[in-house]
């Protein structure tokens, strides 16, 4: 089985003359946790939209799960799990109705989907939500059953773009520990997020700037190179200049 579950090589993606990835190379590893770091405008949103096949390269060469991004996007979509920016379930359904919806979406049986459903609403003590509608519960467990849901067709890498974005600390460090629980199980999870704390917590961080990955290693390699004692500071030095 290939160890890398992402490779990249010499992607480039413009939008006219605008450069959003400018050559970018790199690898994820099977049961990693992979940190994609990097201001507003920096690139990150455009290159997993790229790697999950909702947006097509100019040019270069990208693998997930050992399926060309370009050729066999289909086979990719089943193999990933993908929670976006702003949340990703249909808050005028329920929270059973959602893990159906996707169940189905996935291509799982109704036998599959009505045990996984009745497993994850457990696994989150979700029993009493689970007639409620989405829209109706507070933001921190919205996101915690978006993560789950993205996990219900047991994909080999999982995408979270800003997965605790707008949840209360508490709920931000339940949700990394969801992360450590899945990477365990050998999945690999790759994180973008704006908290520089959470950063710390991966295997390993790439910071991208301007459209080009400027920096990537373990988050103590990192620190240790650039002799700064925290990632927001070699965030800051980097991406800032």
């Amino acid at each position: 089985m290939n160890e890398n579950v992402v490779e990249v090589e010499n992607l480039v993606k413009k939008f006219g003359s605008f450069i959003a990835n400018d050559n970018l190379s790199f690898e994820v590893k099977r049961g990693e946790i992979f940190g994609f770091l990097g201001a507003n405008g920096a690139g990150k949103t455009t290159t997993i939209r790229i790697l999950v096949g909702l947006s097509p390269l100019t040019s270069g060469k990208v693998s997930v799960a050992g399926f060309d991004v370009t050729k066999q996007a289909e086979q990719v979509k089943k193999r990933i799990g993908y929670m976006c920016q702003k949340f990703s379930l249909y808050e005028d359904l329920t929270a059973e109705e959602n893990i159906r919806l996707y169940g189905g979406i996935y291509g799982l049986s109704k036998r599959e989907i009505l045990q996984r459903s009745d497993s994850l609403l457990n696994r989150l003590k979700f029993e009493q939500y689970r007639k409620r509608l989405i829209g109706d519960l507070p933001p921190g467990m919205r996101q915690k059953l978006a993560f789950s849901v993205a996990l219900l067709h047991n994909p080999e890498i999982v995408f979270l773009d800003e997965p605790t974005g707008g949840v209360d600390p508490f709920t931000r460090r339940q949700f990394w520990e969801m992360i450590y629980e899945t990477a365990s199980k050998g999945v690999t999870l790759f994180v973008t997020t704006h908290y520089m704390d959470e950063a710390e917590y991966c295997d390993r961080i790439s910071i991208m700037d301007e459209g080009k990955i400027v920096a990537l290693d373990t988050p103590s390699e990192l620190k240790k190179r650039y002799k700064t004692k925290t990632v927001e500071d070699l965030f800051v030095k980097i991406a800032r200049g």
